[in-house]
This record gives C-alpha cells, sequence and structure tokens, in this order.
C-alpha cells in the first residue's frame, strides 16, 4: 500500500474546503490562494486550483469580478456567495465531527 496516494487522496478532499475558508476572510486573486495555500504548507498549482474555483463558481458558491491592476492585465477576483457561505457552515461542521471520529478512535 503507498501512503503518498492515501495522502494525495485525503488532500482533494479537503482543499475545497480551505479554498472557501481562504475566500470568506475577503475576495483574492487566485495567486493569492495559491500564496496562503504554500504559506499552510498545501502545494497547489495553478493547474489544480483553476478548475476548482470554476466548479465553485458553476456550483454557485464563488463568484468573481474583474478589477484593473497597475501590473499587467486586468485580475479576476474570486469571492464567496451566501450559498458558498452556507456551503462553508456545513463544511465546518462535518470537519468538526470527523475530527471527533480520528480523535476517539485515536485515543
Amino acid at each position: 500500500m503507498n501512503a503518498d496516494n492515501i495522502k494525495s487522496q485525503m488532500r482533494k478532499g479537503y482543499l475545497e474546503y480551505c479554498i472557501l475558508l481562504i475566500l470568506r476572510k475577503k475576495p483574492a486573486y487566485a495567486s493569492d490562494i495559491i500564496s496562503e495555500l504554500k504559506d499552510a504548507k498545501l502545494i497547489v498549482v495553478e493547474g489544480t486550483l483553476y478548475p476548482l474555483l470554476t466548479r465553485l463558481k458553476n456550483g454557485e458558491l464563488l463568484d468573481y469580478r474583474w478589477e484593473e491592476s497597475l501590473q499587467g492585465p486586468p485580475r479576476k477576483y474570486y469571492e464567496m456567495t451566501q450559498l458558498g457561505h452556507d456551503f462553508l457552515e456545513e463544511l465546518e461542521t462535518a470537519w468538526y465531527e470527523i475530527n471527533q471520529v480520528v480523535n476517539k478512535i485515536k485515543e
């Protein structure tokens, strides 16, 4: 059995949750999201992030707006919708429950 494979699956499971947590604080540009994930030691590349952002947008959990940039083309800033905030609350509950189960089993 390969631990890297399991770690990869676990990471996929909580990556969208982490993105929503970041966007709960304030709207963000994709490279800002990547930077914050890297700061948390969760390495994500643009090729992984953009499909997730698109899926969250198509699910009406995110919206975006364009802002002019002083350093190049306009930037797309992602922000959570009300549905996204509601969904994040559900994920918060699920995360708490998962942690409770794992911690109980570890005892």
